[in-house]
């Protein structure tokens, strides 16, 4: 089973990765505002760093319940 199929899967049977999914993809947009930002201040520079290990950490999280199904 190819991953997307096995992503699609569990976002619609697995509350848990489905929450991991949206909270990763929501990171995901608050980095991208950040980082698009003209200035970056220190502050950011922390906070998109924070951010980016949060996600890194949701990430094998997910990918720990993918490798489980392939």
């Amino acid at each position: 089973m190819k991953e997307a199929n096995i992503v699609e899967r569990l976002l619609d049977g697995d509350e848990e990765f489905k929450e991991l999914y949206l909270e990763h993809r929501k990171l995901d947009d608050i980095v991208k505002g950040l980082e698009d930002k003209e200035i970056i201040t220190f502050d950011d520079e922390l906070e998109i760093k924070k951010l980016k290990k949060i996600k890194l950490s949701l990430k094998d999280k997910m990918e720990l319940k993918i490798s489980k199904l392939k």
